[in-house]
């Protein structure tokens, strides 16, 4: 079962860079080893999509994001991205976002751009490799100290969910993601697309997503998400540096979150700081860049 999730991966990632010359069922089919037919079923069961579906919309999605962030001619960015014409992105850009390619580069809103899927997660990986993982590059988990300016964010912020899990049971990802993704042009520096986080309700903590904006942020908000000002704090940081996703995930942000949920405000700075429950805790994960990250902030007492 899992192996299959696998190869379809192969098949995105395949997908992902090619997308700009013209890939084909036959070409890809090849890339895996399996008959074009067999691609065709196994990536619809998957991924619930097509894969001329799913190309077409990935191809969508680049080319909003070239008319948002640049200045080529809109023939040049459909050639590009495998329409036949100008009219032929237009009619599907259309369709797509209720919006033609020419308004949404003078007004780039938020839209629910086609996101790139994953279907091969660290629990197939352990499923399908049980015994051969090894753990050298893992370390203990660590703390520093981070100052993050005041700014704005915009997400979904749940009530009932805890975490990560939880949180994706109750909403689609494929539309949050791809809206988050669409604003990517006016993310905060520090607090990027898809940082997520907790508020804290006593001793509870609900989940949200989405991005930071700077704090004079005064453009759009997608329907469905809120917008919060969030101080200026200083954060201890809990960390773990970069690891390999798919063999150490889980015991990496075990011993992470083991650490930032546990850890005695009391043993730093002599006593003199106490949990600042103003600002929201933040998560980043970026398994291959920064590693796994929770940010809590801290005020003096």
């Amino acid at each position: 079962m899992y192996e299959w999730n696998e190869t379809v991966q192969k098949m995105l990632d395949w997908i992902e860079k090619n997308i700009g010359e013209n890939p084909t069922l036959l070409k890809m089919s090849e890339q895996v080893g399996y008959s074009p037919y067999y691609c065709s079923v196994k990536f619809h069961k998957t991924c619930g999509i097509t894969i001329k579906r799913y190309i077409s919309g990935r191809r969508l999605a680049l080319a909003a994001l070239e008319l948002r962030d640049t200045n080529e001619r809109i023939i040049d960015i459909a050639m590009k991205y495998g329409f036949s014409s100008q009219e032929a992105l237009t009619r599907a850009f259309a369709a797509a976002f209720s919006c033609a390619p020419a308004a949404y580069r003078r007004n780039p809103t938020p839209v629910p751009l086609p996101i790139r899927k994953v279907v091969f997660f660290p629990e197939h990986y352990n499923k399908l490799y049980k015994g051969g993982i090894k753990m050298n590059d893992i370390t203990e988990a660590r703390v520093r100290t981070e100052f993050i300016p005041a700014h704005r964010y915009i997400g979904i912020w749940d009530s009932v969910a805890e975490d990560y899990c939880g949180f994706w049971e109750r909403h689609s990802c494929d539309e949050i993601c791809g809206t988050i993704d669409s604003m990517s042009n006016v993310s905060d520096i520090i607090i990027t697309c898809h940082t997520a986080g907790w508020k804290l309700n006593g001793d509870k903590r609900c989940y949200f997503y989405g991005l930071g904006v700077p704090h004079d942020y005064g453009g759009a908000v997608p329907d469905g998400f809120e917008i919060r000002d969030i101080p200026a704090a200083y954060y201890l940081v809990f960390y773990h540096p970069p690891f390999d996703y798919l063999k150490d995930n889980g015991e990496v942000m075990g011993r992470v979150e083991r650490l930032a949920w546990n850890y005695d405000i009391k043993d730093f700075g002599g006593g003199k700081y106490v949990w600042d429950e103003s600002a929201p805790c933040y998560q980043r994960h970026y398994p291959e860049g920064i590693g796994y990250e929770i940010l809590r902030p801290i005020k003096l007492k």
